[in-house]
């Protein structure tokens, strides 16, 4: 009879093993932010208002309206005084780029940042076991990735993925990349790279929906190490909850909105459609419905899903809404939002409901650093944390918008209380943040603009 009882246990210790070894496996596949390191280029760099008028001044393809266009936009875009251009803008060449001009932005740009992360952390290039890279406008052959390993000498082993082409929102698809290969590789370490050249790419045209993206990109960069080693869990500053991607490439309307192309006259730029609100709303839209269940309690979607039968049952939906209906903030602490733009900014807030104490962070980060393409939510989390927002078991959740159309979101717990670090990008002028007043002195500098005629203006020699 006592043998059979032994007997009975040995199903149980085997479950009991089975289910003991699945979750030690998951503890085993978390992704960890061990320390991040945004890049702020020297002051020889900074681009104020009568630099931008000279450099628009230097554009002799611009009627009056386009220079109407091009000075409202500026004005409009929620961009301050103390943002960065490349080298090339400063010494005239923007109209004749060459290839060494986009390497040597980047190359600036690494050698700054991911030698200030590695020396902040203790952390040897030899010890780095993944490697991603996305900077999307510049195709480098050897690749960009390969010269970051062959100046820091990193293994011959390292796993490597160069991504171009993936916009504003490639750095969570790298940070996804990481996720997937901690999933079935244990206790590595990994870098991710996230920046855009604008050096080869500025547009010297008159087209419209290309010379806006003039206005609006700034030099910038990030490097995030991340790791999924359980002994360095108490040292981390955030663990990833969930990622979610959206990509509405299978839609012609969508793929086309953000393209770079050729104008009539042959001059490469970077085409932004009238259809872009439309497109990045759908992809936003999509995105949601499948983070929501992941992020949000019960309670709160229950509600959400009754308030809707209600509304679809009695059909008194109010006409225009376009606001997500379902309250974000019982599931999030944090919104790190994409600084494409004050348009961007203002219609997340409005979709999500969210105030201005939520939309602080990005308002900022877009006032000070500008749309530094995938770079710029590290910007805006940096913010935070200058703020000292961030406290153990915060939520943050990340949206990220990107050609192709792509939405790409993410959750982050914070790991322990946040007070900035020596490498925080902010450390220098956030007592000056928010200012009082994001007004743009361009228009008063130049508001003569507004009594030209069209059919005798001519721009200005000085």
């Amino acid at each position: 009879m006592e043998f059979l009882f032994y007997l009975s246990l040995i199903p149980i210790f085997y479950l009991s093993f089975v289910i003991w070894k699945w979750i030690d496996e998951k503890r085993d596949q978390e992704c960890y932010i061990l320390d991040y390191q945004c890049y702020k280029p020297a002051d020889d760099r900074m681009v104020g208002t009568e630099f931008c008028g000279e450099v628009i001044k230097r554009n002799k393809n611009l009627g009056l309206n386009e220079y109407k266009f091009l000075l409202k936009a500026i004005v409009s875009s929620g961009i301050g005084e103390e943002t960065y251009a490349p080298r090339i803008m400063f010494s005239g060449r923007e109209e004749s780029p060459t290839l060494q001009d986009g390497i040597l932005e980047m190359e600036e740009f690494f050698q700054d940042s991911i030698e200030k992360i590695l020396a902040r952390s203790g952390i040897s290039p030899k010890q780095i076991d993944v490697l991603v890279v996305n900077v999307s406008m510049l195709a480098a052959v050897p690749s960009l990735s390969a010269r970051i390993i062959n100046h820091y000498k990193m293994r011959e082993d390292i796993k490597v993925y160069n991504l171009t082409g993936m916009g504003c929102s490639a750095s969570l698809i790298s940070v996804d990349i990481v996720r997937n290969i901690f999933k079935t590789y244990k206790n590595k370490y990994a870098l991710v790279v996230t920046s855009e050249s604008l050096s080869p790419n500025w547009y010297s045209g008159n087209d419209r929906s290309m010379i806006l993206s003039n206005c609006l990109f700034r030099s910038g960069g990030g490097v995030i190490l991340l790791s999924n080693k359980r002994a360095l869990r108490h040292l981390a500053m955030f663990k990833l909850k969930c990622l979610v991607r959206t990509h509405h490439g299978a839609r012609d309307e969508s793929y086309g909105c953000c393209l770079q192309t050729e104008d009539d006259q042959g001059r490469l730029g970077f085409h932004l459609g009238k259809n872009l609100p439309k497109a990045a709303t759908r992809s936003f839209v999509d995105n949601l419905r499948v983070i929501s269940p992941k992020i949000l309690p019960i309670r709160e979607l229950l509600r959400f899903a009754v308030v809707t039968f209600v509304r679809k049952m009695s059909k008194s939906s109010p006409k225009g809404e376009k606001k997500a209906g379902i309250n974000f903030r019982t599931g999030v602490d944090h919104f790190c939002l994409h600084t494409g733009g004050k348009a961007v900014i203002d219609g997340i807030g409005f979709s999500l409901d969210l105030t201005e104490y939520d939309l602080e962070p990005a308002r900022m980060t877009l006032h000070r650093f500008g749309n530094t393409s995938a770079s710029s939510l590290w910007y805006v989390l940096a913010y935070m944390e200058a703020k000292r927002r961030l406290k153990k078991g915060d939520r943050v959740l990340m949206i990220s918008f990107g050609a192709g159309f792509k939405c790409n979101s993410c959750m982050w717990e914070v790991v322990r209380d946040l007070e900035g670090n020596a490498g925080n990008v902010w450390k220098d002028s956030i007592d000056s943040y928010p200012p009082q007043s994001l007004a743009n002195p361009f228009m008063e500098k130049y508001g003569w603009i507004q009594n030209e005629d069209i059919s005798t203006f001519k721009i200005p020699e000085d």
